[in-house]
């Protein structure tokens, strides 16, 4: 049972487990980081603590409270000159122990022990980003900003829209004149309605010229008879020739005969 056992004595007597904190505690001052096992680990973290918690107070009776733990000039100095002032801001909790396996040996569970404040991947992953909102506790004052934002917005606006507005008077003048030109285009457009008539003649004349395409067509019909007189004048020559064959045949059989 485990009836007030409140400290780990880590199979030593007492002068050698304090010997061995000591050292361990200026091991972790000077090098920020020491691996151990986890037993001993969490005997150095109630050791060490209140050292870095008195480190906080630079003067020289923390200094020298500091030095009958750890005996070591070097590791008093590095603790009160680079350690003390990164862990000024942090209410306890200066150490960390992060677990790495057991031990090939003894099969003993092994861990790093660390100084918070020195692992600077682990403090930038945990920093939050900034929030560029702010929140009031009074719904009045924010209502009363966004208020004053868009009033200022508007003047802007008006500020901006007043060069605009002279602009558009200025081109009043030339929309005048636009109108101005409409008559002259208007009259642009009544003149080629006016040369309609004379496209209208042009169109005229070629069925004034009608009459004597139709007396031309009607020429070659009166030829027709002419032509038809010659055909029967041929065809009757063509039957006269052979009466003339059969006088000439006749003719020479009377020669025969004599």
């Amino acid at each position: 049972m485990r009836h007030g056992k409140k400290l780990n004595h880590l199979s030593r007597k007492s002068a050698h487990r304090k010997a061995m904190l000591s050292n361990m505690a200026c091991s972790l001052i000077e090098h920020k980081r020491i691996h151990t096992t986890v037993a001993k680990a969490k005997a150095l973290r109630v050791y060490v603590e209140p050292l870095l918690t008195k480190s906080k107070t630079d003067s020289t009776h923390s200094r020298r409270v500091v030095f009958g733990y750890l005996q070591s000039k070097d590791a008093v100095t590095e603790l009160f000159r680079d350690v003390a002032p990164k862990i000024a801001d942090r209410p306890g909790g200066y150490t960390r122990i992060i677990r790495i396996g057991n031990r090939l040996g003894d099969n003993a569970e092994m861990c790093m022990i660390e100084l918070v404040d020195f692992n600077e991947l682990m403090l930038n992953a945990d920093k939050p980003e900034k929030k560029t909102t702010r929140r009031s506790r009074r719904g009045g004052g924010s209502k009363a900003k966004a208020s004053t934002d868009t009033s200022a917005e508007k003047k802007t606006e008006t500020k901006k829209d007043a060069p605009k507005a002279e602009a558009k008077k200025d081109d009043a003048p030339k929309a005048d004149t636009k109108k101005d030109d409409a008559p002259k285009a208007e009259a642009k457009k009544e003149a080629p309605k006016k040369e309609t008539p004379k496209a209208e003649a042009k169109e005229e004349t070629p069925k004034k010229e009608s009459p004597k395409t139709e007396a031309k067509k009607e020429e070659p019909k009166k030829d027709a008879p002419k032509a038809e007189a010659k055909k029967e004048e041929k065809s009757e020559a063509k039957k006269s020739a052979p009466k003339k064959e059969d006088k000439a045949d006749d003719k020479k059989d009377d020669k025969e005969e004599k």
